[in-house]
């Protein structure tokens, strides 16, 4: 049976709420952050999108891009709020929902609650209910697989809705420049530019053998999803992979005193993190980005899980001693991934930190 999947992204979510709530920012340029020097953009509005200003964009640079931005400080309890709104009513339709963040999310509608046989009704029935009950506009993307829907879901935003049958997935994919696949970052994209692979049909043309040596194990990937081949199931429980915590400093940080200070509040931070989730981890991980926005990381792998704060500490410390401290530091990040399964950790009074996130 050939699968029916829907993804639902929400347009511009923060920058969304933040315009329904604040009648006079509608239709004027919006950014979800601070507009400090050392702020950074979590959302924009498609107004201001189009002077080029994107989430993950420094404030500064966004300025510069467009002076007569307006910064809104983040309201994430708001934006919870209503995505559990938007995903109850995904789930009116289908328990198969696998939500990838807190503004979209695939579902699998191949049978459903409504007993609807197209894809394409539910998916303009969703997005309806959702303008009704959030005042949001949402776009969606529907095909036969997950990277299929969610290369469709960005076809026509805002506020869209575009099918990619059965039928026309494989010349789509074909005439699709690579860059705009799901999955193919901008260093990636780079790299596929150097070896002639512009579109999906040049990446066909490649060898499976091929792909894999220039892209390790995404080479698989690559080779399938050029030919329309993508069976990852909707998962509704995604397992956490990964506990972590960073911090982007209000001024860059350069001496050893000041390093070893925000490394302490971050082994707090991430220990108190392991106890909530309640799950340890074997591979440890340190994340530093310089002044000029370039990064280094460092991660070891242990024999067995590191479940002592102690323990931590001494690792985060060890890996720290291998980085290169040459330039200013503007963001330090730590983090256990390989996790084991659920533990039971003995209670113990721990003193609370509040981390500063600019």
């Amino acid at each position: 049976m050939t699968r029916k999947i829907i993804h639902i992204d929400m347009d511009a979510f923060f920058a969304s709420v933040e315009q329904r709530d604040f009648p006079h920012l509608k239709g004027k340029p919006v950014a979800v952050g601070s507009p400090s020097k050392r702020g950074v953009i979590a959302a924009a509005s498609y107004e201001a999108r189009r002077f080029g200003v994107y989430s993950a964009m420094s404030s500064k640079q966004a300025l510069k891009k467009c002076p007569n931005l307006i910064f809104q400080s983040h309201r994430f309890e708001i934006y919870k709020s209503v995505s559990a709104q938007i995903m109850a009513i995904m789930h009116k339709y289908t328990d198969l929902v696998e939500p990838l963040s807190i503004d979209e999310a695939f579902l699998d509608v191949t049978t459903n609650k409504q007993n609807l046989k197209s894809a394409t009704l539910i998916a303009k029935e969703i997005k309806k209910r959702i303008f009704e009950e959030t005042g949001l506009y949402a776009s969606a993307g529907i095909s036969v697989n997950k990277f299929m829907a969610k290369i469709a879901s960005d076809q026509d935003k805002p506020n869209g809705l575009f099918l990619i049958k059965p039928e026309v997935v494989i010349p789509f994919i074909e005439t699709l420049p690579v860059k705009k696949f799901f999955g193919v970052g901008a260093k990636t994209g780079e790299k596929m530019t150097r070896l002639g692979i512009y579109t999906g049909k040049d990446m066909k043309a490649w060898s499976l053998n091929g792909l894999v040596d220039h892209f390790g194990k995404s080479g698989y990937f690559f080779y399938n999803i050029c030919r329309g081949i993508d069976d990852r199931p909707v998962i509704t429980n995604r397992v956490r992979k990964s506990i972590g915590i960073e911090n982007t400093f209000r001024e860059d940080i350069s001496t050893e005193e000041e390093r070893e200070i925000e490394m302490n509040l971050l082994i707090e931070g991430l220990w108190k993190r392991i106890k909530r989730n309640k799950r340890y981890g074997k591979t440890l991980t340190l994340k530093t980005k310089y002044n000029d926005f370039t990064q280094n990381t460092r991660s070891k792998t242990y024999e067995t899980s590191i479940s002592k704060k102690s323990a931590l500490t001494a690792l985060s410390y060890e890996l720290m001693s291998q980085v290169d401290y040459a330039q200013p530091v503007r963001l330090m990040g730590l983090s256990v991934s390989n996790l084991s399964e659920e533990i039971e950790l003995p209670a113990k009074k721990m003193v609370q930190l509040t981390l500063s996130f600019d």
